[in-house]
């Protein structure tokens, strides 16, 4: 509950940032603001200062801030210069753009701040599982690497960080029960990276919010003895039975605290993944540490981050765009949205930090849809008045604005049916 608490604070902190960028960028272009609200419905709590309506909603789902001549059809403020309408393109373009930026930024600065925290990460045990091609030669199943450059090796991700690419690496193991030392060139550390399997047995780590692992009651801990009545001993080989299953489910014999369970779980093709079929789960890495990061390090990996997260996303967004059916399995709404940060909070406290940025770059991505209602869409017309010197017709831009908002209102209500559904499904597996 309490995480739950964090977690709607949070987004309204979110909202917040991203209105108070709205605020801001139109106070210093002189725009009259009538109205600051965070939250929809009847307010809670509510105050005037300098003649600006403050206000808290009772649904913390969204903000806004009312400023005059904003609604297309206060065209009758068209030449006031306090207005929003009156203002130039470019300075209406910059005000919409303003609040996503805000939370760009938001998005960024937590990414940061969590790099700078002790971050708990986890790896495989150095342990091979296979070796393909050349390599097959110096290596065999079960063979440990202990040592690289002299220094010590704790798991297998830290192995590959301390292959050197500027010298020779020496790699201390123990092969076939007896101590060895290999030396690779840096023109071999990618053939070796590429060859080497670590030994991961079929235990799941973690198991995603909402996927269909998730909504067939398997959880952390648990062990899959077999995929289609087909014993598995490792990882590849349950992943490879998953993926190469003909059928639209799989189902898969359990091990959990002892008791053998039998789950039929739905394969669901991910856009993300090149239309791979997934159940949402990750393997169990046995080996836990704890990295600091250096102020600059933590700046750098935050900046990083930020871009690879808002890449990742708009890659989604237009595989999501070629292929619209997929729209059922990728919608999320607030209460995935707090069931996920619930999980991630047991990670840890930088982690729950990292979470609550990625959502701030969400909101930054969906507003800036070039859709009607959303910040994109104010975007879209100002442009469009800059580029062709003459607005678009106020009666075009309030009709498109109504069916945004009855698009924007329909998703809403999709996203809550398809949270609760999840939800349903998810405590009925468990409860089998």
């Amino acid at each position: 509950m309490l995480t739950l608490l964090i977690t709607i604070i949070a987004f309204g902190l979110m909202i917040f940032v991203h209105e108070l960028g709205h605020f801001l960028v139109a106070r210093s272009f002189r725009v009259n603001i009538e109205k600051f609200s965070i939250g929809f419905g009847k307010p809670i709590w509510e105050t005037e200062k300098n003649g600006i309506q403050y206000s808290l909603g009772w649904i913390p789902l969204g903000g806004y801030v009312k400023m005059k001549g904003e609604n297309p059809e206060e065209s009758i403020y068209l030449e006031e210069d306090d207005t929003f309408v009156g203002k130039s393109w470019w300075k209406r373009a910059l005000i919409a753009f303003s609040g996503p930026f805000a939370n760009l930024l938001f998005g960024i600065l937590l990414f940061i701040i969590a790099f700078m925290l002790p971050q708990k990460q986890e790896d495989l045990l150095p342990v091979i599982q296979n070796a393909k091609g050349i390599w097959a030669e110096h290596f065999s199943p079960a063979d440990s690497i202990y040592s690289i450059n002299g220094k010590a090796v704790t798991g297998f991700q830290d192995f590959l960080l301390k292959l050197s690419d500027k010298k020779n690496n020496t790699i201390e193991y123990i092969h076939n029960g007896q101590k060895a030392t290999l030396e690779i060139a840096p023109t071999q550390i990618d053939s070796l990276i590429r060859s080497l399997e670590p030994k991961v047995d079929t235990t799941i780590g973690e198991v995603f919010t909402g996927m269909p692992a998730w909504k067939g009651g398997l959880k952390p801990g648990d062990k899959i003895l077999a995929v289609d009545s087909v014993a598995v001993s490792n990882w590849y080989e349950m992943r490879e039975r998953i993926i190469g299953s003909k059928n639209e489910e799989v189902q898969l014999t359990v091990l959990r605290n002892g008791k053998i369970l039998i789950r039929s779980i739905a394969l669901e093709e991910n856009v993300s993944m090149g239309n791979q079929k997934m159940i949402g789960i990750t393997q169990y890495m046995p080996v836990k540490r704890v990295i600091n990061y250096n102020p600059l390090e933590a700046i750098s990996y935050g900046a990083r981050s930020t871009l690879n997260f808002i890449v990742m996303n708009y890659v989604g967004l237009y595989k999501l765009i070629m292929k619209p059916e997929q729209l059922k399995n990728n919608v999320g709404g607030p209460i995935m949205i707090a069931t996920m940060g619930q999980q991630v909070a047991q990670r840890g406290f930088s982690s729950l930090i990292i979470f609550l940025a990625s959502i701030s770059l969400v909101l930054m991505i969906m507003n800036l849809l070039p859709i009607p209602i959303l910040d994109g869409g104010h975007i879209f017309f100002a442009f469009f008045e800059g580029i062709f010197r003459k607005p678009v017709p106020i009666k075009i831009q309030a009709f498109l604005q109504r069916i945004g908002f009855a698009l924007l209102l329909l998703l809403m209500l999709y996203a809550f049916y398809a949270d609760i559904s999840k939800l349903l499904i998810r405590q009925l597996s468990l409860r089998q």
